[in-house]
């Protein structure tokens, strides 16, 4: 099922391994990690699901077409 939305939640700790593993999605800024405007969530499926099993707080989360 292909990812279809993507968020990060308020408890952002900017630690940089979403960006590092997903650069394609996520950029870090100096509050929060947002999302990169116009990011393809099919073609990053595998790294956006590797950067949010790996987010030290658990706070990278997505939705899956159903």
């Amino acid at each position: 099922m292909a990812i279809t939305k993507v968020w990060v939640e308020d408890e952002c700790t900017i630690c940089g391994v979403c960006e590092d593993l997903c650069p394609e999605v996520f950029s870090m800024g100096e509050e929060t990690t947002t999302i990169m405007e116009g990011a393809d969530f099919e073609a990053n499926d595998d790294c956006i699901r590797e950067a949010a099993d790996n987010c030290p707080v658990e706070i990278i989360k997505f939705e899956v077409e159903d």
